[in-house]
């Protein structure tokens, strides 16, 4: 069964190019304001099958945080097809769920009851979170007191208690303590046992090698390699390297 099926995903930003300190001057700007249309996806064909781990690998601006907010659904399509089944868990931008003012605790039932959970389930699974956090009296303070390493574990914690079927993961295990990170990848294998879908962006090499399945290589918006994670990321690693070379000349 397919967890992921991804069919001609193309994803187009606007981007302005004037800024207006009014409305007046806003309004009054309609006709002949400067927008630039950015693709960040481009013909995007991809399928995941349930229980996979696949890893997403490309240089800055490749468009891998663009593909995993679709999935996510924190943004649209400009076309194309995303059908997604099962209940879907995203850990992608820092902090992306919390709110600064809010104590950790109360981030809990702000950031789970986004992920789908009520508050009687996020009673029920509170101290398994807490746990995993390991952020002790930190949970009772606000979230702009935390660091970005304290953030992630909280994110983290929350992200991999709402029980997914699906798991999406962008490049925010970089950020935690070694300790904390190998405490993730423990957990994600958890995952895998259990047959968990997983979609994870990250340049770490080593931990692509020791956790995913398969790897799919996104050049500026378009899939350049999917296949075995050896393979591709020979592929993708000799493309930085003549990428520096050229720069160097």
């Amino acid at each position: 069964m397919e967890a992921i099926i991804v069919r001609n995903l193309n994803k187009t930003f606007r981007v302005y190019h004037e800024r207006y300190g009014t409305l007046k001057g806003l309004l009054l700007s309609f006709r002949r304001a400067r927008y630039e249309d950015i693709c960040s996806l481009r013909n995007v064909n991809l399928s995941v099958e349930a229980g996979q781990t696949v890893a997403i690998v490309g240089q800055n601006g490749a468009g891998k945080s663009t593909l995993l907010g679709i999935l996510s659904k924190v943004y649209r399509p400009t076309s194309g097809e995303v059908i997604i089944n099962g209940r879907v868990s995203a850990l992608l931008e820092l902090g992306a769920g919390f709110h600064p003012d809010l104590t950790g605790i109360e981030n809990i039932y702000l950031n789970a009851s986004i992920l789908g959970l009520s508050r009687k389930e996020v009673r029920r699974r509170m101290g398994d979170i807490v746990e995993f956090a390991e952020l002790g009296e930190w949970i009772d303070a606000p979230i702009r007191t935390y660091s970005s390493g304290m953030v992630m574990r909280l994110g983290f914690a929350i992200a991999v208690q709402v029980d997914p079927d699906i798991l999406l993961i962008d490049e925010v295990l970089a950020v935690g303590d070694e300790a904390f990170q190998q405490k993730c990848y423990r957990k994600v294998q958890e995952f895998q046992k259990v047959g968990k879908t997983i979609v994870f962006v990250s340049h770490d090499m080593e931990a692509i090698r020791a956790v995913a399945h398969r790897a799919v290589w996104l050049d500026r918006g378009e899939v350049r390699a999917d296949n075995g994670v050896e393979e591709v990321l020979a592929a993708y690693l000799e493309s930085c390297r003549q990428s520096e070379d050229e720069t160097k000349r």
